[in-house]
Order: structure tokens, then C-alpha cells, then sequence
């Protein structure tokens, strides 16, 4: 990140450079043709501005060397830009209380509205334009420009930002609004006095949404900032429910074939809104295809980009663009700006600089003269011009500054950057942010450095405006709305409507004055612009398939009338009116859903409470018998079964019809394998009490318990998830059980998952019934089978009768039979297998000891 103005030129290679070894200096073999303002300072500011609109290539021949290119059509709006920064450089250095002893300079230059000279700009004030300069052996010194100011056109600063930002070279632009911008990852020293897009898209949405326009049409340029525009309108636009009618794109060659068909799908678009993503570059060859084909009866929305435009202005237009609403950057007031325009002088520029010609060509283009008249100018009536001519007797926007809109944006950015120069000009030593508490300073200052104060500078303008970039390089944003109120005189005024504050609170920031819009409609009234009315009493929406959600049919509401379009409606008694039917689901909030909660909350209870009684009673006899471990896994499992009865409640999700049956299976598994398991460890020591059978219990030790235990669960699992993979269960709106009302169900996706699952808890139920039957008659102190016996043969006799119950029971009824099968089963393996133990553990304590139980086996044998 470290670079400076050498490295600029040898290492980034910005101009075609060499260096001699044995002198150790860079030379420059040529310099871009640039038009530019200049003045000298201890520290250089560099600026791109748009102060021509065409640029003229030279014709390749390849057979010698090109001619350099050169830029036409000046813009007396670029220029004034220009000139804003540099009075905000005059006034900075006449302040002494910002930047004191440290004299400003800037170096300007034009981009001519061209990505390619924009660069060449860009890479000239990063390499500096010194024909030859020595290196040291540190290679140290400060660049020759400490920032930039610019570039206006969100294009040109994303490639010039991509570049610069490798080196961390700052960039604070008044004018790029694209919201691909605020990627510090891709531009990490950028910043911007003007507002991102994201926000410019969110205000036309509020204005969208207050005038109740739901059907537009959307227009956009051909480059960066359009699409990204157009994509984050496009999306909040749906977000808001409303509708784009069509989406086009200016074209950059000016097709007329192009632009008729644009024009002509707006023509017969019933979309009575149309939004406007553009410069006036793009936009102009547009509109005169709409005079051309006469398209009136629109109601424009402006971008910042053309909002403020008065090339538009003219009575040829504003016929059709009168009562344009435009969202505005936010206008300021610059104290002693107009008379510093008004006394620029021809003759006030160093004369030694080429490249210092810009305000040599704005004087020329103001008085329509030349300053050096080229041969047989004056033989062919051209005139003269003296240098001495007055600003004030020509009438032309440049003096204006009741708008104040990129310029104030201009004025911004250059005291963003002097404040954070002077912010790092006043660190104290051993107090510093970078590295060792170390200071950065002017003689070795690198641009990284003015980067960190940059981020962090705070400070509030004349006119009462904070300054002040977040996280993203972004400012505050605020917006006018402004509307083009086009008068019977044939003047026009633009008005100030409205305004947009992000710093609002929420669902305050738009301030709107209907009542002073300026309608250029025979109604003077606002338009209505949506695709379908408002459905009248006694019909209902129906949607269209395959066309936006703005757009529907009103159909009647006729009873028994169901379809997929209006199957949540049904008509009223006197079927004028469309009622939205009841819906049906075992709900929290009826009598059966908050038994069956109750039951399932108490059962998990008392699960935890007899997990508890065996943690405290661990080391005794009774809970040592028949594996404790198997004991503790059991209760945990039989709680899960109790908790997963809780997802059948409630109206269904996807994520409960998934999870409802997977979690059920799978917790009933995990049960049933620790009942299977307990029950042939009965068996295996019982087979251990005859003679020769103590292999018996050596192969069927703790560890090939749980194996077990694991390897019978993670066969459900199995199931579960195919089943869940293959054709998961879903919610679903059932409206054949009633003609008036909705039950929502899950459907199990698949018949045969759902039987594979109930179908493997089934056969190990049994096989652990069968099993504890065979072993019902061992002696008493391994008749835990008993009570095993007759937990499963309830089990069995719950789930058996479950299959019928459930397929009869409608709706929420099938949901409440399922869960009540979970509750019945497994409250009875909870008391038959624990509540023997418990009644011996707390009522029977002398029952609870080794002898006991070896006593009253010596007894029965």
C-alpha cells in the first residue's frame, strides 16, 4: 500500500519511462495532450472534470506516429466545477486556521467525457508530468498529488479507482453515484460528497409509493451506472409490490431504429411513469425520437444525473418533460463564489504551461472570439479577443449560484481532503495511529496515510451541513426533490417540492408538498399509473399467469367456486363481497392443542425428574441392574419423544413438516433399540447363571450394547433422510374436507418413506416384545422383563390401532391422533419400565440394596 511518485512511473509504467543506472533518473519519452488549470502550492490536489462533452480521434494509418487526440464542444457547467475547486483552494489557503503555513496548489484536468482520457488524466497526476527527476537510494518524497477530486462519471471512476486504490491514492468524487462503489474490498480509498444510488433508488420508491404509482417504465443508460440503477430498482421495486412495464437501454451509438422502438413501446405501454437512469448525453437523442413521434401524456422521474439539466429547457421539450419530478443532490451556498467566477481573467494563467488552457477555451467559447487568432481568422471576420472582456455583460448560467448542486459536492470534497491533511499535520509524536505510535509527515507522506484521516474527518460547512463518510466511503444522504414547472410564458422554473433525509427517523424521511407540483396534465392533477384497478366489492383478484403481480382479472365471487387463482376467497351470503376462508390447524390457542401441549410438556417433565432421581441414586442396586447406561440413554430418548409431539402443533412450515416426522422416528427408535438392547442383556445373563454360559454376557458387553443401540438408530436415519432427499413432506392448503374453509396439513411427500419409518419401529417393537415375553418367567431378580412385556404389548396395541385412526381423521384431527399415539406409547414404557424402580428408590429404600435383591432371589429358588 506504501507508494510514492517515483514508484508511480517506474513500477506502474503510467508514461513510457527509462532509467540510465549510472544517473539513477526517469525521463518522460512523451506527455499526454491534456486541457487543464494549474497552480502551484507546497501540497497538489489533482481534479477531473467533464468540461468537454466530445473528443476527436486521430485517424491510425499505422505508417506514422498518431496525432494526439483532442476534445470539442465545451460545457461552461464542467468548467464551473472547475473553478469551485479552485476557489475552495484560494479560501482554504487565506484560512489560517486550516492548513496554517502550508500554501494549496491543484493540478485540473478535462476527461472530455471519455473513459480513455479520464485515465490518462488519472495516471498523470498519480506520475506526476516532470520531464526528468533523480531517484535517492530510499526512493522517498511525496506524489505529486495528495488526492484527487473527481472523477464524475461512475464508469470512469471505477476503473480509475480500481487502479489508484491498489496504491491507496485517494479519491473523493462529487458526482459517481454507483452503488458497486461502496465495495471497499474493490475500492478501498474512494470516497464520494454525493449519495450512492442505493439510497437515490429507495427515495424514487417512496415518491413511487406516495403518489400510488405502481406501473412504470424504466430507461437506462449503457454503462456502469445505469445497470446497477436499474438492478437495485428493479428489486425494490418488488419488494414494495409494485411493477416494472418495461425495462430498456439507451443505446451509446444513437441507433435511430433503436430509439424508435423504444419510443414506440412507451407510446403504447398503458404505464403512464417513466423513470430515468441517464445523463443528458444519452438521454437527448431519446427525446427528440419522442417529439418526433409526439409521445405526451407521461409523467417523467428524473435521476440526479439530468434532474438539474437545462438543456431540456426549451420549448421544444417541455411540452413533453414539463412537470418532470427529479431527485436532486442536496443544494448548497458558497459565500463569494460568484464573484470569484466573474473575475477570472484569460491573462491570470501562467503562461509557461501548456497544459494550463482551460480557461483560455471557456473564454473563447463565452465570447465566441479567440485569444490567439490562427492565420486568416481575422480575414474571415472572426474576432479578437483582448483578455479584458466582462463576464457580466454576456448572459450565460456561469455566474448563476442559487443551484448550487455538484458544485457544492466540489466544494465538499476539497475541504474533506485539507482536513484530513491537517488532522495529520497535527499529530503528536509518539501519539500517532500507525505503526510504534508513529506520525506521518508531509516530507515522506504516502498516500495510504491521508487515507486513514480521510475516513475519519468530521466537520460541518458554512451552510450547516456535517461532512463526514461512513464505513463504505459514502456520505450523508440527503436529497430535494425538485419539479420542472413549465409557466404560460414558456419559462421554466424549477421548484424544490419535497426533500429526503436517510438521518430521519424511520418513515419520516420523505417530505413531500403535493399540493406544489406542477401537473402537465388537462386535469393539472397527478396520473394514475397502474397496470389493473382495485377489484370492486363482489369480485377477487385473479392473477395472470406469466405476467407481473401488478396485473390481474376481477372475477365475481361465485359459491363452490374454487380454482388455484382464488381458492383463499369465498363469496358472502349475498355474494357481494369476497370473504377470505377460515382456516384449520391444531392450534396453541384451541382447548385440544393446548391439552395435548400440556400432556407433552408433563411428560418431558417427569422425564427429567426421574433422570434426575437416577443421577442421584446412580450407585444404588436397583439403578445399577440391567446396564445404568442403557437406563439413562432410555430417559433421554422418551424425552425427545415427548418434545417432538410439539412440532404436529402449530400451523404447518416446511421446517415442521420435515423435521416433525424425522425427529418422531428417529427419538422411537433410539427408544425401542434401548428397550431391545435391555431386554436381551436379560437374556444374556440369565444364560450366564447356567453352566457353560458366561460367553453369553462376554460377547454382549457395554460397548456391543451401544454398537447395537447405534447401529439400529442410524438405520432410521437412513430412511429419514432418503426420504427427506427423494420426496420430502410439505405444508399444504387442503380444500377438499370443507367447501368453506382451509386446512393446512402436511403431506408426507412420500407413502412409502412414511411406512418404511413406521414399518422398522414396528419390527423392532415387536422383536422386543417377543423377546421379553420368552424371558417374563426368569427368576424375580431379572423379571425387569416383565414389566418390558407389558410396556411393548401397549405400544404395539397404541401404534397398531394408530394406522386406521389416522387414515380416517381429517385435517387437524390426523395431526391430533399421531401426537396422541406418541403421548400413549411412550407415557407407557415411562411408567412400566420406571415406575417400579422409582416406587423402590423413594418409597421402599430397604428394598434398594444388594442383599434385598439377592435375598429375594435365594427365597423364590
Amino acid at each position: 500500500g506504501k507508494i510514492n511518485k517515483h514508484e508511480y512511473v517506474v513500477c506502474l509504467l503510467l508514461n513510457d519511462s527509462s532509467a540510465s543506472s549510472s544517473s539513477l533518473s526517469c525521463r518522460l519519452r512523451e506527455q499526454f495532450s491534456l486541457n487543464g488549470m494549474y497552480q502551484k502550492g507546497d501540497v497538489i490536489l489533482g481534479g477531473l472534470f467533464e468540461v468537454h462533452y466530445f473528443t476527436v480521434f486521430p485517424e491510425l494509418s499505422f505508417n506514422s506516429e498518431p496525432q494526439q487526440l483532442y476534445c470539442e464542444g465545451f460545457t461552461s457547467r464542467g468548467f464551473k466545477q472547475a473553478q469551485t475547486m479552485a476557489f475552495a483552494v484560494d479560501e482554504i489557503n487565506r484560512n489560517p486556521d486550516l492548513l496554517p503555513n502550508i500554501k494549496l496548489g491543484y493540478q485540473l484536468y478535462d476527461n472530455c467525457l471519455k473513459l480513455g482520457v479520464s485515465l490518462r488524466a488519472a495516471m498523470s497526476l498519480a506520475s506526476g508530468t516532470e520531464e526528468e527527476f533523480l531517484l535517492d537510494e530510499t526512493c522517498s518524497g511525496s506524489p505529486p498529488v495528495l488526492g484527487i477530486v473527481g472523477d464524475p462519471g461512475s464508469t470512469h471512476s471505477i476503473a480509475i479507482s480500481s487502479v489508484l486504490g491498489l496504491f491507496r491514492v485517494p479519491m473523493v468524487s462529487h458526482f459517481s453515484t454507483c452503488s458497486c462503489l461502496s465495495n471497499r474490498g474493490k475500492y478501498p480509498s474512494f470516497f464520494r460528497t454525493i449519495p450512492s444510488d442505493a439510497f437515490q433508488v429507495r427515495a424514487m420508491i417512496q415518491i413511487l409509493h406516495r403518489l400510488g404509482w405502481t406501473w412504470v417504465g424504466l430507461v437506462f443508460s449503457d454503462d456502469d451506472y445505469g445497470f446497477h440503477a436499474a438492478r437495485s430498482f428493479h428489486s425494490s421495486l418488488a419488494e414494495s409490490r409494485g411493477c416494472v412495464a418495461y425495462s430498456q437501454v439507451l443505446p451509446k451509438d444513437n441507433r435511430p431504429t433503436e430509439l424508435q422502438r423504444i419510443v414506440g413501446e412507451m407510446k403504447s405501454s398503458t404505464a403512464r411513469v417513466v423513470v430515468v437512469f441517464s445523463n443528458e448525453a444519452y438521454l437527448l437523442p431519446l427525446m427528440d425520437e419522442v417529439v418526433v413521434q409526439n409521445v405526451k401524456g407521461l409523467q417523467w422521474i428524473a435521476s440526479e444525473a439530468w434532474t438539474s439539466s437545462t438543456v431540456f429547457h426549451t420549448p421544444r421539450l417541455m411540452p413533453y418533460l414539463g412537470g418532470t419530478l427529479g431527485i436532486a443532490i442536496r443544494r448548497g451556498e458558497i459565500p463569494g463564489l460568484r464573484d470569484y467566477l466573474l473575475n477570472v481573467r484569460p491573462n491570470d494563467q501562467p503562461a509557461n504551461n501548456p497544459g494550463n488552457n482551460m480557461v483560455k477555451q471557456f473564454w473563447e467559447a463565452v465570447f465566441g472570439c479567440r485569444l490567439e487568432p490562427p492565420a486568416g481568422w481575422v480575414e474571415a471576420g472572426g474576432d479578437v479577443c483582448t483578455g479584458q472582456e466582462d463576464l457580466r455583460d454576456v448572459e450565460t448560467n456561469y455566474g448563476d449560484v442559487s443551484e448550487l448542486r455538484p458544485e457544492y459536492n466540489v466544494y465538499k470534497a476539497v475541504y474533506a481532503l485539507a482536513h484530513a491533511l491537517h488532522d495529520l499535520l497535527q499529530c503528536v509524536p509518539g501519539r500517532g495511529p500507525f505503526s510504534g505510535h508513529r506520525c506521518a509527515s508531509l516530507q515522506r507522506l504516502e498516500p495510504w496515510q491521508l487515507v486513514h484521516y480521510l475516513e475519519r474527518v468530521n466537520f460541518t460547512t458554512e451552510f450547516g451541513d456535517r461532512v463526514s463518510f461512513d464505513d463504505n466511503g459514502d456520505a450523508l444522504a440527503i436529497y430535494d426533490i425538485m419539479n420542472w414547472a413549465w409557466l404560460q410564458d414558456g419559462s421554466v422554473q424549477v421548484e424544490n417540492v419535497g426533500v429526503i433525509d436517510e438521518s430521519a427517523p424511520a418513515g419520516q424521511e420523505l417530505t413531500l408538498d403535493v399540493d406544489r407540483i406542477f401537473w402537465n396534465f388537462e386535469s393539472k392533477k397527478p396520473p394514475r399509473s397502474v397496470c389493473s384497478e382495485s377489484c370492486p366489492p363482489g369480485t377477487r383478484v385473479a392473477r395472470k399467469k406469466g405476467e407481473p403481480v401488478c396485473c390481474f382479472d376481477c372475477i365475481s365471487c361465485a359459491e363452490g367456486e374454487v380454482s388455484n387463482t382464488t381458492e383463499d376467497f369465498w363469496s358472502s351470503p349475498e355474494r357481494d363481497l369476497c370473504i377470505p376462508k377460515g382456516v384449520e390447524f391444531l392450534s396453541y390457542q384451541e382447548s385440544l392443542g393446548i391439552s395435548l401441549m400440556t400432556a407433552s410438556l408433563l411428560g418431558a417433565l417427569i422425564c427429567a425428574v426421574v433422570l434426575g432421581i437416577f443421577t442421584r441414586y446412580r450407585n444404588t442396586p436397583v439403578v445399577k441392574a440391567n446396564n445404568s447406561e442403557l437406563s439413562f440413554l432410555l430417559l433421554l430418548s422418551l424425552k425427545l419423544c415427548f418434545l417432538c409431539s410439539l412440532l404436529f402443533i402449530g400451523r404447518p412450515r416446511l421446517w415442521t413438516c420435515q423435521l416433525r416426522h424425522a425427529a418422531f422416528g428417529i427419538s422411537f427408535v433410539l427408544c425401542v433399540s434401548c428397550v431391545l438392547v435391555k431386554t436381551m442383556v436379560v437374556l444374556a445373563v440369565f444364560r450366564t447363571s447356567k453352566p457353560g454360559g458366561n460367553a453369553s454376557l462376554k460377547w454382549f458387553g457395554a460397548v456391543q450394547q451401544r454398537g447395537t443401540v447405534l447401529v439400529l438408530t442410524s438405520f432410521q436415519a437412513a430412511i429419514c433422510t432418503a426420504w427427506l432427499v427423494s420426496a420430502s413432506p410439505t405444508p399444504h392448503k387442503n380444500t377438499r374436507y370443507h367447501i368453506d374453509k382451509i386446512v393446512y396439513e402436511c403431506v408426507v411427500g412420500s407413502v412409502a418413506g412414511f411406512g418404511a419409518l413406521l414399518g422398522y419401529i414396528g419390527i423392532l417393537a415387536f422383536l422386543s416384545f417377543l423377546l421379553a415375553f420368552l424371558a417374563r418367567n426368569l427368576p424375580d431378580n431379572f423379571n425387569e422383563a416383565k414389566f418390558i412385556t407389558f410396556s411393548m404389548l401397549i405400544f404395539c396395541a397404541v401404534w397398531i390401532s394408530f394406522v386406521p385412526a389416522y387414515i380416517s381423521s381429517p385435517g387437524r384431527y390426523a395431526d391430533a391422533v399421531e401426537i396422541f399415539a406418541i403421548l400413549a406409547s411412550s407415557f407407557s414404557l415411562l411408567v412400566a419400565l420406571f415406575g417400579p424402580k422409582c416406587y423402590i428408590i423413594l418409597l421402599r429404600p430397604e428394598r434398594n440394596t444388594k442383599k434385598a435383591l439377592m435375598g429375594r432371589a435365594t427365597t423364590k429358588t
